[in-house]
């Protein structure tokens, strides 16, 4: 079973409204196997019509969810409840992946019971009157978009895929694609010699347990999303998924292009796709695989009327 443990006192910065500030804690989900992740929120309790959705904001692999403060703001500026959660390892999640006791993961641990405690913990918090979506960074979205096609725990009502996409190496051309897969193999190789990615020490993608870059590594190399240790097949429920699906390619970004936006929706042909492309212009300002969240404010609105009554 999992423990939802509600936020025993307000968060100090909770009274702070201000663009960027803290998130007040909403409660801390805790698994049976110790981990436990604080689940911070801006809350609105009504829309026009009905209940105000929710967005859950799954980061980019090694990126804390204080990242994306900013960024929940906007979205709650434009009416919605605007939640984050570190993925396990990260952030302010436990156990920390540099800490030695710590239980070796991949992506089966997490989108098979962290996202289903989390979501349900959030569904049981908020009520069963507002839709929830997850919106996914990178790693983020490749993950909360194979959470929701596997249907486990009370589910979610869409997922936003922004500035995400496969990391399958031939969607990347011909002259990156052999560079992508070098450094995939050398990162699985690198993982499993050292026993963790030191990836902070590296300069890619924060401190990873190696299963987490050996699962990243396999999609890469072949293009299917997988689990070492599942007997779920992520590929054939993906191909079933019926929710709804807003995929933001973001101007600039070379971590994922176009074309991995592409593969990657291509596995949800039964999704209802809305596509649309984040430009500099409309952001007002440059954008890169992770600028775009100091200049969200117009890609917030077009979450907002996305995940609105009409909108997905």
């Amino acid at each position: 079973m999992t423990q939802q443990e509600p936020a025993s006192e307000q968060s100090p910065a909770a009274g702070r409204a201000e663009q960027g500030g803290e998130l007040p804690l909403l409660l801390t989900v805790q698994l049976p196997d110790g981990a436990r992740f604080p689940v911070r929120a801006l809350r609105r309790e009504k829309a026009s019509p009905g209940p105000a959705p929710a967005v859950l904001i799954l980061p980019a692999m090694g990126t804390p969810a204080r990242y994306y403060r900013a960024f929940a703001h906007q979205l709650h500026a434009e009416g919605l409840t605007a939640l984050t959660v570190d993925l396990r390892g990260q952030g302010e999640s436990t156990p920390r992946v540099t800490d030695a006791a710590a239980v070796e993961h991949g992506y089966g641990t997490i989108v098979e019971h962290d996202l289903v405690a989390v979501v349900d913990a959030i569904r049981a918090e908020l009520g069963p009157e507002p839709p929830l979506f997850l919106l996914g960074h990178s790693l983020g979205g490749q993950l909360g978009l194979v959470h929701a096609a596997l249907g486990i725990g009370r589910g979610v009502d869409g997922v936003a895929l922004v500035a995400s996409g496969s990391v399958w190496f031939r969607a990347y051309g011909r002259l990156r694609g052999p560079l992508l897969l070098l450094g995939q193999l050398f990162a699985a190789a690198a993982s499993t010699l050292l026993g963790r990615w030191p990836g902070v020490r590296l300069g890619f993608g924060g401190n990873q347990p190696k299963g987490v870059m050996r699962d990243w590594a396999r999609q890469g190399r072949t293009g299917r999303y997988s689990a070492t240790g599942s007997s779920r097949d992520y590929e054939a429920a993906l191909r079933t998924l019926d929710l709804p699906v807003l995929a933001v390619s973001v101007e600039g970004d070379t971590w994922a292009p176009a074309p991995a936006l592409d593969h990657l929706v291509g596995k949800v042909p039964g999704a209802r796709v809305t596509r649309i492309r984040y430009s500099g212009q409309e952001a007002g300002g440059r954008l890169d695989h992770f600028a775009w969240t100091r200049a969200g404010g117009a890609l917030a609105k077009r979450v907002a009327a996305w995940a609105g009554p009409g909108g997905s």
